[in-house]
């Protein structure tokens, strides 16, 4: 029987090969994106390995080679919002470890830079961005060591004296190769790794795979419940439904797999394209976008083996006589069950928000476990709301195209749900990851804030660690307000005897004392009383991204002589917001006090930044893939459903019914749960992320602005009007020829 499936499948006739193609086409694109889904989240893993060896200084980490000690210190440095990270390394002999990447340690005055970074070098003016660099260029790094086509190291050598002084500096004897016990300021490696990161990474890539997984169930089913009319001819002839059975699926094996092997082929022509998405705010390298054995095994199997389990499902409901009279079985329908995995999911969201688990393990656990909960269950739970609504609509309008539409939906639930299942898991993730970053944005405020500070430059010790030491050479500061863009200057005293601060107040560290005279050349960050001459100003408001120019500081009781014989906790520069101004700005500071960070305001809420950057980056990944995916799903799903019941149409209107208002039925049936579950899924969205943002960070969900609510109007509206351009195939599979041949 298999070899006679095998050909019933090819020469079939003009419409059966019209299937076959059109069934390998749907299955190759959802192979394609399948599988650059899940080579993408594997690229972000590989990105995330390749960062761990910045982890070599943390505190931590156990040594245990019996080398020669290695020197290490690691810090972060900026240019122009990226993030920049330099590596002081010190050999102490020849069996010092070598990071990867690098050919060899680089002697003093000598390093190494990534190919960006050499590139970066390369156009800017040095005294913007290479004179932070001392010595040579000796070679790039390889992109063993490199977490992107994009990513800015040096590793530079220097004299083992100079590393050990250095803060944070450590003999090491062994390079990271895992994330290490607990992370410090020298754990620079931790890529796109958090608890929250971790929660959504997991929740985006069931976004991704739960479409592309029901869109390529949808196309399979295609070859299996539209072709009771040969399978009724063959059980006139004889063939039992063990047979058909079987021939139903093998066919629909046969497209799948080669549905599968053209998607695997699409995959590859995606690569390159592929690459270039920042899923995280960076590239990857082409070579990361690649598939485990399990991966490529699993797909390559799986998909023909659930298009045979697809077509043996879609024909347990057709019973198919012996005269070839076919009798379709009117389905259970759903029971009252399938809404508890949705209310389990949020009820377990709502049991941590005043239990939040102890450990990172433990709260990935318990919100990832709610997130999937609640996503499984609005897949479960769709087909039950579908019916209640349906019933609902059903029982109040006297109309007769939604009457049909609802009485069909009624009777079949899962049919009418499982065609915009994809679409309502895009609108939940969507809605929750964009109400997750908004309320954090909103709190955090480092993806805005006022123009003003973000034209400062600051350096030198931040609050809790102790003062630079020395005054603030004459040179340094006429080679700053030499610069153009240059605005103003302030120098920050540190406050051993915490002066200004109430007594009462719990934070270790105290106001940082500002001369009244300096206060005036930085404006953005306050002013004094009239008539004092030092002013205390907390440490964080010149962090701070927004601007405190109406706020008025009080008094110290100090002299602005006394205040500028105390030690220098930073320096604060403003400029007119250029570039070259910052970065040139940066540059002075960073080589008179190498051991300090020199950051802009922007930079300071960078990580933060970056890493709320990178979630809205995958919000519109996720959007901007399961929503045409879900289109398409949609499209077929009504395709099928025509072809499927061309018959009934035809017969329908050769009894009078207007061609009209049996596209007002098709329209209804598919809009009732497209506008039921777009409703159920955002309201779930919301719910989960507030529960999720008052767990985790005790924040109150803010809702998000008007983009968010366009964007989602657009795909309804996409989505009516996938619904909307198949409604002209009813006129051309209901004509006279179709209800005589049938």
């Amino acid at each position: 029987m298999i070899p006679f499936a095998f050909r019933l499948a090819v020469s079939g006739g003009r419409h059966a090969l019209a299937r076959l193609v059109m069934i390998i086409a749907a299955v190759a694109i959802g192979v394609g994106l399948l599988l650059s889904t899940l080579a993408s989240l594997g690229a972000v893993d590989r990105s995330n390995a390749r960062q761990l060896w910045y982890n070599t200084g943390a505190a931590s980490r156990t040594e245990t080679a019996s080398v020669d000690p290695l020197w290490w210190r690691a810090h972060r440095d900026f240019y122009d919002g990226r993030s920049l990270i330099e590596v002081d390394v010190a050999a102490t002999g020849p069996t010092s470890p070598v990071p990867p990447g690098l050919r060899r340690l680089p002697a003093p005055g000598e390093y190494y830079a990534s190919p960006a970074l050499a590139t970066l070098l390369r156009e800017t003016p040095a005294a913007q961005l290479g004179d932070r660099i001392p010595g040579r260029m000796v070679g790039r790094i390889g992109n063993a060591a490199l977490a992107s086509p994009d990513s800015l190291v040096a590793v530079i050598g220097r004299a083992p004296a100079e590393v050990k002084a250095a803060p944070g500096a450590r003999a090491v004897t062994t390079i990271a190769g895992t994330l290490p016990p607990a992370c410090d300021d020298a754990c620079l490696g931790e890529g796109v790794r958090g608890d929250a990161m971790t929660l959504i990474l997991s929740v985006v890539a069931a976004a991704l795979i739960f479409p592309v997984l029901i869109f390529v169930g949808t196309a399979t089913r295609l070859s299996a419940a539209t072709r009771e009319q040969r399978y009724a001819a063959m059980r006139l002839v004889g063939a039992t439904p063990g047979q058909i059975s079987l021939i139903a699926a093998v066919e629909s094996a046969l497209a799948a797999a080669a549905g599968t092997a053209a998607g695997f082929g699409l995959y590859l022509a995606l690569r390159p394209v592929l690459a270039t998405v920042p899923f995280t705010g960076s590239r990857f390298f082409a070579e990361d976008l690649t598939l485990t054995a399990s991966q490529t095994l699993g797909v390559a199997l799986g998909v023909p083996v659930a298009a045979a389990i697809a077509a043996r499902i879609a024909l347990r409901r057709v019973i198919i006589s012996p005269l070839g009279v076919t009798r379709r079985v009117t389905p259970r329908p759903p029971r009252a069950w399938r809404p508890v995995p949705l209310l389990a999911g949020l009820g377990e969201l709502a049991f941590f928000v005043d239990r939040r688990p102890a450990t990172t393990n433990g709260q990935t656990a318990a919100y990832l476990g709610g997130f999937l909960l609640v996503m499984l269950g609005l897949v479960v739970g769709g087909p039950w709301l579908t019916m209640a609504a349906a019933r609902v609509v059903a029982r109040r309008t006297s109309r007769p195209a939604t009457l049909i539409a609802a009485r069909r939906l009624a009777d079949d639930p899962k049919a009418g749900f499982r065609s915009v299942s994809g679409l309502v898991l895009a609108l939940f993730v969507t809605t929750a990851t964009v109400s997750v970053i908004g309320t954090i944005n909103h709190n955090r405020g480092v993806l805005s804030g006022d123009p003003q500070t973000r034209v400062a430059v600051v350096d030198g010790a931040q609050p809790g660690d102790p003062p630079m030491t020395g005054a603030v050479p004459d040179r340094l500061l006429a080679d700053i307000r030499a610069v153009p863009g240059f605005r103003g200057l302030g120098i920050v005293h540190a406050n051993p005897h915490r002066i200004g601060m109430d007594p009462a107040d719990p934070r270790p560290w105290a106001p940082g004392l500002v001369v009244c005279t300096d206060l005036v050349q930085i404006p953005v960050i306050g002013r004094c009383p009239p008539g004092v001459g030092v002013a205390a100003v907390p440490l964080f408001t010149f962090l701070d991204v927004q601007s405190n120019n109406v706020k008025q500081w009080p008094s110290a009781a100090i002299s602005r002589e006394q205040a500028a014989t105390l030690p220098v906790q930073m320096l604060y520069v403003t400029t007119d917001g250029s570039t070259a101004a910052m970065e040139q700005t940066r540059t002075l500071l960073t080589r008179t006090y190498p051991n300090y960070m020199a950051r802009t305001v922007n930079d300071w809420g960078s990580h933060q930044q970056q890493e709320l950057a990178s979630w809205r980056q995958l919000a519109n990944v996720v959007l901007l893939t399961t929503l045409p995916i879900a289109g398409a799903s949609l499209a077929v799903s009504i395709v099928a459903g025509l072809s499927e019941r061309r018959r009934p149409f035809a017969i329908l209107r050769l009894t009078g019914a207007p061609l009209r208002l049996l596209q007002r039925v098709i329209g209804l049936e598919s809009a009732l749960p497209l506008l039921a579950g777009a409703a159920l899924a955002i309201g779930t969205g919301f719910a989960a992320a507030a529960m999720f943002l008052k767990s985790q960070m005790k924040y109150d969900l803010i809702l998000p602005g008007e983009a968010y609510y366009t964007l989602v109007v657009l795909g309804l509206a996409a989505a009516l009007g996938i619904i909307t351009s198949t409604l002209p195939l009813l006129r051309r599979i209901t004509g006279s020829e179709t209800a005589r041949n049938s």
